[in-house]
């Protein structure tokens, strides 16, 4: 029998894309979403966005945290941990501050990692970049500061 309590908070739903569903267009939920047929269109999750191993996207998603097992072809924006089962298959930009790879992931386009404030991302952008140094000179000169991002290329 469900609880009729006021004071306690709505457990969190999972809206769910069934396989040999297609869908067109944008999709905005608060909820957590399950993908395991296709979208073509734009995804906007402030839960977690799972895309199952026979769903399909093609287009970006936005989400809080996403887990991706499936094929996705568009830009990912995840504000907090994107895990990449090894079934996933992304091509396209990613965004994230967490990545979690599994092996058998294939990943082609560029990966972003981290965040940088305004500020420092401005004047990485406008610094000139300096030629690489020469063997003999590598000992003298400073290890330049990490940066947060790097690219990603895969292929069979």
């Amino acid at each position: 029998m469900p609880r009729n309590d006021s004071s306690t908070s709505a457990p969190s739903q999972i809206n769910l894309i069934a396989a040999g569903t297609t869908l067109e267009g944008t999709i905005s939920t608060k909820d957590d979403i399950r993908i395991s047929g296709r979208l073509k269109g734009t995804l906007n999750v402030e839960g977690k966005a799972i895309i199952a191993q026979e769903g399909q996207v093609e287009g970006d998603v936005h989400s809080t945290d996403a887990d991706i097992a499936g094929t996705l072809k568009g830009q990912v924006h995840v504000k907090g941990r994107l895990v990449l089962k090894a079934s996933a298959k992304i091509e396209g930009t990613i965004q994230t501050t967490r990545l979690i790879v599994e092996e058998g992931a294939t990943i082609d386009g560029e990966c972003r990692m981290g965040t940088l404030d305004k500020e420092r991302a401005d004047a990485l952008k406008a610094a000139p970049k300096a030629p690489a140094p020469k063997p003999h000179q590598a000992a003298a000169q400073p290890k330049p500061a990490k940066q947060s991002s790097f690219s990603l290329l895969s292929g069979e």
